[in-house]
C-alpha cells in the first residue's frame, strides 16, 4: 500500500479534527468561567463564544446574532422542524412539512410534525428534488401553513439541490423553508441570503471541527422557533437553554474560519482528487455506475456501484486493504442497509445493494487515490475470479 498507513475516505461521515482546531479546543478547555457570569472569567468565556459565533456566521453569510448553537446538526434540525416555527405576528395553527425524499433521517423522522404530518418531495433519477411537484403541491395548499425542508447537498450522493429555486417557490406561496447544510458547509460557498431559505442548520464535525456541536442560523430576527426543544435558562438569546459547550463552540469557530479562508482552493483540489478516483474506477470497472453523475455534486463526493458487488463484502475488502469507505449514511448504527436515497431515485435493488461512497476532505492526498484504485483492482479481480469459478 502506497502513502500513509491507511486512507480515510469517509469525510461525509465525519472529518478528522484539524490540528489548529485541536489546539483551539485545548485552549478553550482551560477557560474557567461560565459564559453567563459577569465576572472577568465569565466575560472571557463569553468573548470566546461570541468570536466563534462570528466565524460560524461568516461561513454561511449570516448575521452573528442569528446563530444559535446546539449539540449538533440533528438537534438543530429537530428544533426547527416544528409547527411552532413562524414569522413574528403570523397566526399559529396546523402546519404541513414537505421534505425531499432523500433527506437525512433527522429530517425524515418529521420530529414534532410526526410522520403523519410529513409529505416527501420526489427525486429524479439523479437525486434532484422535483420542483414541479413542489410547485403543484404548494398551489394545492390553499392557505395551509407549510414548511419545506430541502438539504443543500445530499450526504450519500453529494448531489446539490436547487435550494434557492425551491425557497423562491415557497416564499411565493407564503410558506417557510429550511435547508440542512450539514454536508455542504465548508465544501462549497454558502450565503443564506442568496439561498433564500428562512433557516439553515449545520454542524462542526463535517468540516474538521469537534463532534457534538452544531448551529441553527436564522435569516432574520422576524422568525420565531416556537416552543423550545430544550428549556431552562436564557442562553442563546432565550432560544436554547443550557450552559454553552465553550470548547466545542470555539472549535466550531476555528474550523469555520479555516474553511472560509481555504474554500475555493480546497474545493478545486478535492474536485481533482474526486475526479481522479472516478476515472480510476471507470478504468478498472467500466460497468461501474456513478450515482448523481448527471447532476451538480459536491467536489469531494463519489457514490458508485459495481454490478455484481455487494457493499458488505466490498467494504470489508477495502478495509483490509487499508481504505475506509462507506455504504452511504453513517447514521444507521453501523449497519449496511439499502439506501432510502437510492430507493427514491428508483435505483434497482441489485445495484443499490452494492452502493458505496468515497468522500474526501482536508487531509486527503494523491496517495489516497492510488490506494483506492489498488483496492478497486483487487475487488474487481476477486469478482471476476468468483464468476469464473461459478461458471
Amino acid at each position: 500500500m502506497s502513502g500513509r498507513e491507511r486512507s480515510y475516505l469517509d469525510y461525509n461521515a465525519t472529518a478528522p479534527m484539524r490540528p489548529e482546531v485541536v489546539k483551539a479546543v485545548a485552549r478553550a478547555a482551560e477557560l474557567v468561567g461560565n459564559p453567563s457570569s459577569i465576572h472577568t472569567e465569565g466575560r472571557a468565556a463569553r468573548a470566546a463564544v461570541e468570536a466563534a459565533r462570528a466565524s460560524v456566521a461568516q461561513l454561511v453569510g449570516a448575521d452573528p446574532s442569528h446563530v444559535i448553537f446546539t449539540s449538533g446538526g440533528t438537534e438543530a434540525a429537530n428544533a426547527v422542524l416544528s409547527p411552532g416555527l413562524r414569522r413574528r405576528g403570523e397566526r399559529e395553527g396546523p402546519m404541513r412539512l414537505l421534505a425531499g425524499a432523500g433527506e437525512h433521517p433527522c429530517v425524515l423522522q418529521g420530529h414534532r410534525f410526526g410522520l403523519a404530518g410529513l409529505e416527501t418531495i420526489p427525486l429524479d433519477g439523479d437525486g434532484v428534488v422535483d420542483l414541479d411537484w413542489l410547485d403543484r403541491r404548494l398551489r394545492q395548499a390553499r392557505g395551509e401553513r407549510v414548511l419545506v425542508s430541502i438539504q443543500t447537498a445530499n450526504n450519500e450522493t453529494g448531489v446539490l439541490q436547487p435550494v434557492a429555486k425551491a425557497a423562491g417557490l415557497v416564499r411565493e406561496h407564503g410558506g417557510l423553508s429550511h435547508t440542512d447544510a450539514v454536508q455542504a458547509a465548508g465544501k462549497i460557498a454558502l450565503d443564506l441570503t442568496a439561498l433564500g431559505a428562512d433557516v439553515l442548520t449545520f454542524s462542526a464535525h463535517k468540516l474538521g471541527g469537534p463532534k457534538g456541536v452544531g448551529a441553527i442560523v436564522l435569516a432574520s430576527d422576524h422568525l420565531d422557533l416556537g416552543d423550545r426543544l430544550i428549556r431552562g435558562g436564557g442562553q442563546e438569546r432565550g432560544r436554547r437553554a443550557g450552559t454553552e459547550n465553550v470548547a466545542g463552540i470555539v472549535g466550531f469557530g476555528a474550523a469555520a474560519e479555516i474553511a472560509c479562508k481555504e474554500l475555493e482552493r480546497e474545493g478545486e483540489r478535492l474536485g481533482r482528487l474526486r475526479d481522479a478516483c472516478e476515472a480510476a474506477l471507470r478504468r478498472i470497472a467500466p460497468s461501474a455506475i456513478v450515482f448523481g453523475a448527471g447532476a451538480a455534486r459536491l467536489p469531494n463526493t463519489l457514490a458508485f456501484t459495481i454490478p455484481g458487488v455487494r457493499a458488505e463484502t466490498a467494504l470489508i475488502l477495502f478495509d483490509l486493504e487499508g481504505v475506509a469507505l462507506s455504504s452511504g449514511s453513517a447514521c444507521s448504527s453501523g449497519k449496511v442497509k439499502l439506501s432510502h436515497v437510492l430507493e427514491a431515485m428508483a435505483v434497482p435493488r441489485p445495484l443499490a445493494e452494492g452502493a458505496m461512497r468515497v468522500s474526501l476532505g482536508w487531509n486527503s492526498i494523491e496517495a489516497d487515490v492510488k490506494n483506492f484504485a489498488a483496492a478497486c483492482e483487487k475487488l474487481v479481480a476477486a469478482l471476476y475470479k468468483g464468476r469464473a469459478a461459478a461458471a
